[in-house]
């Protein structure tokens, strides 16, 4: 028989680095997810990634407690904040540059995200790159 579904809920957690205390141990708490249980599934499943990485985490619970997890990459700006070696985006990203970046670390980063995004082929998922580049006011050269 078919678990019961309960709810899902969305979640971002550093890759490697979840533990019971807040924002996880609380919003996983009042839906009755086994806390320990979940940090020790997800630090496992993202111990191959870089630490301290957000991971953007979906989590399916059912009725009888138990929970599944869809761990998604880190978002593009991660990646290319990361690449252009700044802080943080542009106030004002149609005036200002904040950083530069190549082509070939969007088709990097592209390649990196592509199973999570909408994209046919790397050339729509790199154009998906460029928009998120261009709205932080990162020039790619």
């Amino acid at each position: 028989m078919a678990k019961k579904l309960v709810g899902s809920m969305k979640l971002q957690v550093p890759a490697g680095q979840a533990n019971p205390s807040p924002p996880v141990g609380p919003a996983l708490g009042q839906r009755g997810i086994n806390i320990m249980e979940f940090c020790k599934a997800f630090n496992a499943k993202t111990a191959d990634m870089e630490p301290g990485a957000p991971c953007p985490t979906v989590i399916t619970y059912y009725q009888d407690k138990s929970f599944t997890m869809d761990i998604k990459t880190p978002p593009a700006s991660y990646y290319l904040k990361k690449a252009a070696k700044v802080k943080s985006g542009a106030n004002n990203p149609s005036r200002e540059t904040v950083g530069t970046v190549t082509v070939a670390q969007v088709k990097e980063i592209a390649e990196a995200k592509m199973k999570d995004l909408n994209a046919n082929d790397i050339e729509g998922a790199m154009q998906i790159i460029l928009g998120s580049a261009r709205s932080m006011g990162i020039e790619v050269k």
